[in-house]
């Protein structure tokens, strides 16, 4: 019998990941890259002897493919991923891939913001007492995690970029924290499109599986009532009391599940916000379902301490706090970030922008921001928007210009805080690389 033939594209952490699960389960496997692939991916294809190529892709090689694993970078208009569909190849994303070769239990979670805090936040109250993996968008690959350590239950990030290649991908246990309108390039600027994405977390669910959702959000509840899945509903919210979910009462979040209900005093939560609020809803929800104790959850909460790059003190110079807050890559996330200030801020904003409109960011600008560094190679949209509103508006694409700017600016008591609501690619690797140089060159002063 010949070996089927597993061709995937991107060599990055889900590709590579993948091709080693693929090669462990007997399949011809192939990878291809258009861009560089790094070095260090580079070293594990070679050691595992497995097929590569980078800076081209070789059609002759890929088109014979039984399926192919996309990564989540590559856009469906791609021509290469048509011609793939047009010869009726199935394209699938790694988590789809991967999760045929495990029976553990898994949490799904999506949103457009607050998705990667969840996830770590879920990760960190479940693991005090149950053998569990952290992955999607985060750390290793979930397919190298499968093959190396198959842990019994998994905590993804998924993307909609991951859930648009999905088949029979199916969560016990899903997770959708708000739907705001982001990445609308790659679905044809249609928000109903990107909505429709996100909701395939929940496709394949039956009544036996969960979904947890923000009954706050309009966009959600409006398309469940339009669009009913199968699943059993748990939603969480701020200003409703809800009998199957989680609710706030005063101080307190209120979850119940099937009559049995836990009580956290909000007290107990490290991170600050309403945004926060809603992250640690899902997450004790998720552990309250998977039978985690009261007193574990609680504990948990109180010393969970954020993610990098969201909301993140860097440091108090002169009194003044510089935050790092480099993953809001769109208006929602610096919507929290902006609302969160309680001093005076000097706001570094910008990056390539997705079709961003800045219109609900107005009345933050308005009452907390003083001065407006824009760090980007295009500017002039914000410039547009938010000239008229403070009285100084500067321009610089250098991170160790923009904090020199921030910190001649500040005074005693304000706030420094980078929160860009816009893609990094223009001037940075990703926001990770935006995040720790503008550590660095805080550090630096």
């Amino acid at each position: 019998m010949t070996k089927q033939r597993l061709v995937i594209l991107g060599g990055g952490e889900s590709g590579v990941g993948t091709a080693l699960l693929g090669k462990a389960k007997g399949y011809d496997v192939f990878v291809s890259d258009k861009g560089k692939i790094k070095e260090k991916y580079k070293q594990v294809l070679i050691h595992n002897e497995i097929e590569w190529e980078d800076e081209t892709h070789t059609e002759a090689k890929i088109l014979n493919a039984n399926i192919v694993m996309k990564s989540p970078g590559i856009p469906d208009k791609a021509p290469l991923v048509k011609q793939i569909r047009q010869k009726g190849v199935l394209v699938v994303s790694e988590i789809e891939f991967a999760s045929k070769y495990t029976i553990a239990t898994i949490v799904g979670i999506t949103g457009s913001n607050g998705k990667t805090t969840t996830a770590t936040l879920t990760h960190h109250l479940l693991k005090q007492e149950l053998e569990v993996g952290l992955a999607g968008n985060i750390g290793d690959s979930f397919a190298k995690q499968i093959l190396e350590k198959d842990y019994p239950n998994y905590v993804l990030e998924i993307s909609s970029f991951q859930l648009d290649d999905i088949v029979g991908f199916k969560p016990q246990i899903a997770v959708i924290t708000n739907i705001t309108p982001d990445h609308l390039d790659r679905y044809d600027y249609k928000f109903e499109n990107y909505i429709a994405s996100k909701f395939r977390i929940a496709e394949n669910q039956t009544k036996d599986d969960y979904l947890i959702y923000d009954a706050d959000d309009e966009i959600l509840t409006d398309w469940l009532k339009k669009h009913p899945v199968q699943s059993t509903l748990l939603p969480f919210s701020l200003v409703k009391t809800i009998e199957n979910g989680a609710y706030l009462d005063k101080e307190n979040i209120i979850i119940t599940i099937n009559n049995n209900q836990i009580i956290m005093p909000t007290s107990s939560l490290t991170l600050e916000g309403n945004h926060n609020i809603k992250n640690a809803m899902a997450a004790s929800t998720v552990a309250h379902l998977l039978k985690i104790r009261k007193q574990t959850i609680r504990e948990s909460l109180e010393n969970f301490q954020g993610v990098e790059h969201r909301l993140e003190q860097v440091l108090k110079i002169n009194k003044v706090q510089y935050i790092n807050d480099s993953k809001a890559t769109n208006v929602n996330a610096t919507y929290y970030a902006l609302e969160s200030m309680d001093a005076p801020t000097v706001w570094i904003v910008g990056g390539v922008d997705k079709g961003n409109n800045y219109e609900e960011l107005f009345p933050f600008v308005n009452e907390k921001v003083k001065a407006i560094i824009c760090l980007g190679v295009d500017n002039e949209k914000l410039i547009n928007a938010f000239g008229n509103m403070v009285d100084v508006i500067v321009e610089t694409q250098f991170m160790s210009e923009a904090v020199k700017i921030a910190y001649k600016l500040a005074e005693a008591g304000d706030n420094v805080l980078l929160s860009p609501a816009c893609a990094s690619f223009d001037l940075f690797e990703n926001y990770e690389d935006r995040g720790r140089q503008f550590k660095e060159a805080v550090r630096n002063l």
